[in-house]
């Protein structure tokens, strides 16, 4: 019999295999791919945003309401001590003018193959292609069978990842077995993942890209679902990017199916501020057409684009255009708008919003609430932040701090 069980090799499983080992923890990881850390060495495009350079609050306050739940696991390990031991072994690091954080070779592989070292040197065994068939809770512990063996644990650490990027491994089956123990899972659904919107006139703009912008999710309502100040890349199916893909949460989770994605173009100004603005520029060039009143450094595609999907000639002389219809332009570009279709789904999304229940998980150890010896750490559980790094942190927090608990 092992101390700990850890299932799942990735960001969460590596770390907290780590822990538990370094406190003199028998510990076994259990992975069922052949190659470990698969999502990491997919991840930032192969580069691997390993965490963000930012004050723990701001790590809080972008998880929204669940983010008060990462304040022990910040606490045990914050980025500075992520970035410490991925430094004590030979990765170096870059934090980039977004803030996020990348090893200095753009290598993901560079990483995972520290994490494993670190659990390695740690004195935690791992056992890949060992795809685990179920969980059981005994008198004397935990009992994990893989088609091959069965394995006893007196503690048990479930790191088995979401839903998100199932051809690497993470099809969901942690959430069958954290009901299995009396876990509620809250409700599910792809999250970072690119927006679906068929509208001709923005998918023919394929590959243009804009910055200091935002983007929200609308329903019925006047308030947004969910808002982003990220850039957002227009594509043939709709909408990628960071913007659009930190909003696509609220997509998946909603049951609103007349949902629109709206971006303001301006969201440094109100509409009035922005038709004193377009106003100025017309009289200042009155024989300038109304495209000129758009003086952004947008590509000139895009801009008439705009243009035309309200139906204003680019190529009007700005001076004749009437002050309500400049006030109508400067309406529209604060919420350009388009029906939603859908998302990518899970086979594009980098997290899964929702997951094991927190109100039954112990924030300041990650042990359940349910059941003594289960612990549960990453994505598994009900957090999912932004684009930048975020989620990889949470993963490696909530993993050291159970690994430390187990």
């Amino acid at each position: 019999m092992h101390d700990v069980g850890v299932i799942g090799a990735g960001a969460a499983g590596l770390m907290a295999a780590a822990s538990s080992a370094s406190r003199g923890k028998s510990t076994l990881l259990l992975e069922k791919n052949r190659k470990l850390g698969v999502k990491i060495l997919m991840s930032g495009g192969t580069r691997c945003n390993i965490t963000h350079d930012c004050p723990t609050r701001d790590f809080t306050k972008a998880f929204g309401r669940n983010g008060r739940f990462l304040h022990s696991a910040l606490a045990a390990l914050p980025p500075s001590a992520v970035l410490s031991r991925l430094h004590g072994e030979g990765v170096h690091t870059k934090v980039e003018s977004t803030g996020k954080i990348f090893p200095s070779s753009n290598k993901a592989i560079d990483v995972r193959d520290a994490l494993v070292r670190l659990a390695r040197k740690s004195g935690a065994e791992i056992h890949n292609e060992a795809a685990v068939l179920e969980c059981t809770k005994v008198d004397e512990g935990f009992e994990v069978k893989t088609e091959n063996q069965t394995y006893s644990f007196e503690s048990l650490l479930i790191t088995s990842g979401g839903r998100s990027y199932p051809g690497c491994g993470t099809t969901g089956d942690g959430y069958a077995w954290a009901k299995s123990f009396g876990h509620s899972i809250t409700p599910l659904g792809a999250a970072l993942t690119p927006v679906v919107a068929q509208v001709p006139w923005a998918n023919e703009l394929k590959g243009i890209s804009v910055e200091n912008v935002n983007a929200s999710i609308f329903g019925e309502a006047k308030k947004p679902l969910h808002t982003s100040d990220r850039p957002v890349l227009f594509t043939h199916f709709g909408f990628s990017g960071p913007g659009p893909m930190n909003v696509s949460r609220a997509i998946s989770l909603s049951e609103n199916k007349k949902l629109k994605l709206a971006i303001d173009f301006y969201p440094d100004q109100n509409s009035e501020q922005l038709f004193d603005l377009i106003q100025r520029q017309a009289k200042s060039t009155p024989a300038g057409s109304l495209l000129q009143t758009l003086t952004d450094d947008w590509p000139r595609r895009l801009k008439e684009s705009l243009l035309k999907s309200i139906e204003f000639d680019p190529a009007a002389k700005a001076a004749e255009v009437s002050k309500k219809q400049l006030r109508r332009l400067a309406e529209y570009l604060k919420r350009v708008s388009f029906p939603v279709n859908g998302t990518r789904g899970y086979a594009k999304a980098e997290v899964t919003a929702g997951g094991v229940d927190l109100r039954e998980v112990n924030s300041s150890t990650m042990q359940s609430k349910l059941v003594d010896g289960l612990f549960f750490a990453g994505e598994i559980l009900d957090l999912d932040g932004p684009i930048g790094g975020f989620n990889f942190q949470s993963a490696f927090s909530t993993g050291w701090l159970a690994g430390q608990n187990v």
